[in-house]
């Protein structure tokens, strides 16, 4: 069996309007290049919780820091369709 590593993942918590607006963003545009995707809480691990609790929502991209606070479609799209990766 395989493991599953998403290429994109997002760091909020619940109840969080910049997480919920960062997850729309990230949807629409994984869907439609048919990228992987996950979403994380910070409550559900104190590690992401130490690292992230002042910047989310965050997005990685292949594990590093694509952004923090607010996911820019363009940008996202960009980043995801570049050569190499």
């Amino acid at each position: 069996m395989q493991d599953f590593t998403p290429r994109v993942v997002l760091v909020g918590k619940p109840r969080c309007h910049l997480c919920d607006d960062a997850e729309t963003v990230i949807a629409k545009v994984c869907q439609e290049l048919s990228v992987s995707w996950i979403r994380v809480s910070i409550l559900d691990d104190p590690n992401l919780a130490d690292q992230y609790f002042e910047a989310i929502p965050v997005t990685l991209i292949d594990g590093k820091v694509h952004g923090q606070y607010r996911v820019v479609e363009k940008r996202l799209r960009e980043a995801l369709t570049r050569e190499g990766n």
